[in-house]
């Protein structure tokens, strides 16, 4: 699995880690965001990409696995 840590970045950048990590996915993608409308972001654009986006909160932010 894939991390891309995106935590403290502000927009568009976690969005665009995740479409790079999302071009060359071998296997799930796991997204580390600190803000609740980063995670809404990239769910959003896995979904419209035919993924599967997961989250849960954590200590410091969200993880988001995509599949």
């Amino acid at each position: 699995m894939k991390t891309v840590d995106a935590r403290g970045l502000s927009c568009p950048e976690p969005l665009m880690l995740t479409a790079e990590a999302m071009k060359n996915m071998d296997g799930a993608v796991k997204v580390l965001v600190t803000e609740p409308h980063q995670k809404t972001n990239v769910e959003k654009y896995a979904q419209n990409h035919g993924k599967k986006a997961t989250s849960v909160q954590t200590d410091d932010g969200f993880e988001v696995t995509i599949e």
